[in-house]
This record gives C-alpha cells, sequence and structure tokens, in this order.
C-alpha cells in the first residue's frame, strides 16, 4: 500500500472504528492532542459510510464487531479504488499467527494486538502517517 498523500499543515484524519466506546475513548485521547482530526464509527457500517464521505488519511478498525466484522470492512476498502490505498492498522484482541496471516491476506498495513500502549499507538500512527 502507497503512503498516504497529506498536505502540508494540513491536520491528517484518523478515523477509529470499534465498538467498545471506551477504547475510542483512548484512541481519541492518545491522538486528538492537536496533531490529527479524530472521527468516529461505532460499527462496520458506520467505518464505511464515514470513510466515504470523510476520506480519512488513517483508519483504526477493530478486527472483532458485531454485524459487519472489520475483515469484512478491510475486503470492501480494498475492493474500492476511492479506498484500497488507505493505510489501515487492524485493532484486534486476536495474536495468533493464523490471525495475523488473515489481517495481511486482507490487506491491513499493520496490526495492534488489543490492550496496547497508547505510546505505542501513537508511534505507529505518525510512522504510518509520516508525521
Amino acid at each position: 500500500m502507497g503512503d498516504s498523500p497529506i498536505t502540508p499543515g494540513a491536520r491528517p484524519t484518523v478515523l477509529v472504528c470499534d465498538d467498545e466506546p471506551v477504547l475510542r475513548m483512548l484512541v481519541r485521547a492518545t491522538l486528538d492532542h492537536g496533531d490529527y482530526t479524530v472521527v468516529e464509527a461505532c460499527d462496520g457500517d458506520e467505518a464505511l459510510e464515514l470513510t466515504r464521505a470523510e476520506h480519512p488519511d488513517l483508519i483504526l478498525l477493530d478486527m472483532m464487531m458485531p454485524g459487519r466484522s472489520g475483515s469484512d470492512v478491510l475486503r470492501e476498502l480494498r475492493a474500492d479504488p476511492a479506498t484500497a490505498e488507505t493505510p489501515v492498522i487492524m485493532l484486534t484482541a486476536r495474536a495468533q499467527a493464523t490471525d495475523r496471516e488473515a489481517m495481511n491476506l486482507a490487506g491491513a498495513n499493520h496490526y495492534l494486538t488489543k490492550p496496547f500502549s497508547p505510546v505505542g499507538l501513537a508511534a505507529l500512527v505518525e510512522e504510518v502517517l509520516g508525521t
């Protein structure tokens, strides 16, 4: 996947999709310190809707959600030319090698295993966005 083209001086938009409000709050508190615009979705359908409306520079996507899973959302994102190159970091409680392989095959750029360090999340977001 290519690098996300960020306009110099613009605040990158990060979409976080997780069905757990506490996790979304943690991600927002970690990233929403003036450097990023954080947009939240609570399920896969809302994530797809917001991706099309907001054109985020990065998507943080929970692997396991009720309804449409993160893997389903990721496959749909990769199939759409408008979102195929958007970087996606999967957030998952599953860290088995088979789970990581499935995320890679679906097109994830990176993954973080829950629970994760806010410092580690911030560093990975900076790395992926080149900020």
